[in-house]
């Protein structure tokens, strides 16, 4: 069986709660497991509402913050245990690609920088030739030219020109996988699209998997392979995208995807919502199902046990909810 690109166990943390921390503590992602496959190249979505865990688990995955509890295991290392080299090379082979397209740049140094330190840093090219063709390969993959860009300040780019180049550095080092942490939230719809195709293009042509951090559910659907949507910090469901989106079956998911407005103007849609303070629940690991409060199934055995994945008709589909116990 072939080693796992990237494989998550009972991924927890907790913030909170520590002797010189205080104050409340707070379960920002619980029991969390995920396999990405190394033989075949995967878009994996991860999304939820502000909150839900998603930048959490971007962050362990990519080793700013320590797990709690659990493993996070890349080509079967553990992340915990990586010596100093290893983690290096670890950077080399995981990229991340931010939200924000204008804070990832230094405003002093024109936007060429950023890429001569790769190159230098990772001992890329033996020469300032090598060097330069190598930008320019991973320039031209986003649709973008050096002379056009390399020699100007990062205040004299477009948000989408700033993006494109984040993901061109990422590429830059030709690794196996790209944390895309909400990489089309700051640029305009035509932009979203491009930045999206260069995302499919990069795992079909390239064969560079996606961990896709996203609250939107429209672009999931578009480009993603699988997707696990997360309630604060558990999975709530998880599968195939379009199976989920087309066929959610847990109660959040459900109201999730029922709250999209429908583009008929003789259609209301109803924008007063009340919601019970359900975060009271995120204080425990051994809380019930945190969906109880707003859930209308809600069972006296969901408030004091939290309900498995449960599969669907056997299949990769899966909810955390007691309606699917008895599926087969």
């Amino acid at each position: 069986m072939t080693t796992p690109l990237l494989e998550i166990t009972d991924a927890t943390k907790i913030y909170g709660g520590g002797f010189l921390q205080g104050g409340k503590k707070v379960v920002a992602l619980q029991n969390f497991n995920l396999t990405i496959p190394a033989d075949t190249p995967k878009i994996v979505t991860i999304a939820g509402e502000s909150g839900s865990g998603k930048s959490t688990l971007a962050n362990l995955v990519l080793g700013f913050t320590p797990l709690t509890s659990g493993k996070i295991t890349f080509t079967g290392h553990d992340l915990s245990k990586l010596t100093k080299e290893e983690r290096g090379i670890y950077r080399r082979h995981v990229q991340v690609v931010f939200q924000d397209p204008y804070a990832v740049y230094n405003p002093f140094y024109r936007v060429g920088h950023i890429y001569d330190l790769i190159i230098k840093n990772f001992k890329l090219a033996k020469s300032k030739k090598e060097g330069r063709e190598l930008i320019e390969e991973a320039l031209n993959v986003v649709g973008m030219q050096g002379d056009e860009v390399l020699h100007k300040y990062p205040h004299q780019l477009s948000g989408g020109q700033r993006q494109r180049m984040m993901v061109a550095r990422a590429y830059l080092l030709k690794p196996d996988l790209i944390v895309a942490d909400e990489p089309v939230s700051m640029v305009d719809a035509s932009l979203r699209a491009m930045i999206l195709d260069i995302m499919l293009r990069l795992r079909d042509d390239y064969g560079i998997s996606f961990l896709y951090i996203t609250h939107d559910l429209s672009t999931a659907y578009q480009i993603g392979d699988d997707i696990y949507l997360l309630y604060q910090g558990s999975i709530a469901e998880s599968g195939s995208t379009t199976e989920v989106i087309e066929n959610p079956k847990h109660p959040y998911v459900q109201q999730l995807i029922g709250s999209i407005p429908v583009p008929d103007p003789d259609q209301k849609w109803d924008s007063e919502i009340s919601l019970p303070d359900d975060e009271l629940m995120r204080s425990h690991t051994d809380s019930g199902c945190r969906f109880y409060a707003r859930c209308t199934h809600h069972w006296e055995k969901c408030l004091t046990t939290q309900p498995l994945l449960y599969q669907i008709n056997g299949s990769s589909h899966q909810a955390a909810c007691y309606l699917y116990a008895d599926e087969k």
